[in-house]
């Protein structure tokens, strides 16, 4: 049941992040698809983030160290230019500009309002 609560508000983060981001979109005009699409593009990013920011971490923690953590925000706006890229070649209504500003801002405001909303809702296993 957590992975799902985590899913929503990731999803939440998003549909947030198109609201107030300009260079990044949700292209359909249907609600369900809307949320179909954000739904599918959280699991992309939970997925890439999952798998690839370990790696990223480990093999630059010399990066990490030198620049006081840093480049965690441009590690994160790759991560969130390589979510969108995953979801054009999966033909979903989601993408994402540029590198700067669109996706470093999209991957800090998904991070601090999943972060937000990670706090406010339980997700089970708080007992």
């Amino acid at each position: 049941m957590g992975i799902l609560i985590r899913l929503v508000v990731t999803a939440v983060s998003l549909w947030i992040a198109t609201l107030v981001i300009s260079g990044i979109e949700l292209t359909t005009d249907s609600v369900p698809k809307k949320i179909g699409t954000l739904l599918a593009v959280a699991v992309i990013f939970g997925i890439v983030n999952a798998v690839l920011r370990p790696i990223i971490k480990v093999i630059g923690c010399g990066l990490y160290v030198l620049t006081l953590g840093l480049i965690a925000i441009v590690v994160n706006g790759l991560l969130f230019m390589l979510t969108s890229w995953i979801a054009g070649e999966l033909d979903l209504p989601f993408h994402v500009d540029s590198f700067w500003p669109s996706a470093v801002l999209g991957a800090l405001l998904v991070g601090v309002v999943s972060w937000l909303l990670n706090m406010l809702v339980p997700d089970g296993g708080d007992d």
